[in-house]
């Protein structure tokens, strides 16, 4: 597997992650004080010091991190050393070096650079996707959960996959460029395909579908279930032998797609009462029974309980010598790997193994504290 240098930030960072849970080695570069991973909140057993952030915890799971002022004259000779050796560097901009300073060094190396977002919420609203969420005539509302940047860290592993491929086949260095902003804008293509091709901006639905007449997130006893009805007469068949609602049988129309896309609101106003007094995993159940796409609208309890991640090993333990048992998620990339990756480590703890590899074990360097504040 490769050796990849990370000197990336928070929008990148995901990148890495997922390349160290394939099995490459990934060394983190961080400045001796510790990076901006460590001090984000919120924080294990309230400690709010560089080794208790959740998000460290998570991000820098399976790296290796060797403190370093890159900026000094022995930081730049370790970095230099690091670079010959190393198969792939992941940098976001601006880090203080440019890849043709990495490329000097190392022409076979893979160069992916980053350019970052500096606010996620600025760039989610430029690239288009806010004004696609929210209620129509309402405010645009926010995605949570930080999904646009784990949807540029995505986009870089992909990058960096691809140069490392490109690079074994060509035995050639390779530089990728990324843009954070239009990792985004991909997002959104769909949605601009659309306008180029109408000439109208596609409508902000709230909890309703935009592409077949009924479909939407409805609320019911307990939370909110999605069903999603195909534009076949079966479909409709299906879902009218199921709720037997008497208004939407009088009207013989509505066996028609068509029409069923101009009484959309209409169709929709009488599930929604009707899924008032049943429950969402209720609903589900039957749905499925009758070959009806629907799906609870899980929340994070939902997900952390549920018995289809947890007996594919979605959620996996990790122990931490000072945390205990953490769990977190393990996507396919690590399963396809198949070893357990090891704990985020504390900053600087490799740096002397590391070192040590690179022959430079004896040079003079800063201490590096075992924990730190933030």
């Amino acid at each position: 597997m490769a050796l990849i240098i990370d000197l990336t930030r928070m929008s990148a960072a995901y990148g890495t992650r997922l390349l160290a849970e394939m099995g490459h080695r990934v060394i983190r570069v961080e400045q001796p004080e510790g990076d901006e991973l460590r001090r984000a909140g919120p924080f294990l057993q309230d400690r709010i010091d560089l080794e208790h952030g959740a998000f460290h915890q998570y991000l820098n799971s399976g790296k290796e991190s060797l403190a370093l002022d890159i900026a000094s004259d022995h930081g730049g000779d370790v970095l230099r050393a690091l670079a010959t050796a190393a198969d792939a560097l992941i940098m976001t901009r601006p880090c203080g070096f440019e890849p043709e300073w990495f490329f000097a060094l190392n022409p076979r190396m893979a160069v992916i650079a980053v350019d970052d977002v500096a606010n996620e919420l600025c760039a989610y609203a430029r690239s288009g996707l806010l004004s696609l969420t929210g209620h129509p005539g309402l405010p645009p509302a926010l995605l949570g959960g930080h999904a646009p940047l784990s949807a540029i860290g995505l986009y870089v592993a992909v990058a960096a996959a691809a140069a490392l491929l490109a690079r074994q086949a060509s035995d050639q260095g390779q530089h990728v460029e990324v843009s954070s902003r239009q990792c985004l804008e991909s997002l959104a293509e769909q949605a601009l395909l659309t306008f180029h091709t109408t000439g109208q901006a596609p409508e902000r639905r709230g909890f309703r579908g935009a592409i077949t007449a009924v479909s939407g997130a409805f609320q019911c006893a307990d939370g909110y279930w999605m069903v999603s009805i195909p534009h076949d007469p079966q479909g409709w068949a299906r879902l009218m032998d199921w709720i037997d609602d008497p208004e939407l049988r009088a009207d013989a129309s509505l066996a028609d797609e068509g029409q069923r896309l101009q009484k959309r609101d209409f169709i929709l106003d009488r599930i929604s009462e009707w899924s008032l007094t049943r429950k969402k995993n209720d609903l589900v159940t039957e749905a499925q029974a009758r070959h009806i796409p629907a799906s609870p609208v899980a929340t994070m309890l939902d997900l952390a309980r549920d018995p289809q991640l947890l007996a594919r090993g979605f959620l996996q333990p990790r122990r931490h010598p000072e945390l205990g048992e953490i769990l977190f998620p393990v996507g396919p990339c690590g399963r396809a790997a198949g070893a357990p990756m090891r704990r985020a480590p504390r900053l600087g703890e490799d740096t002397a193994q590391i070192l040590a590899e690179l022959g430079l074990a004896s040079a003079a360097r800063p201490a590096v504290p075992e924990t730190g504040t933030t």
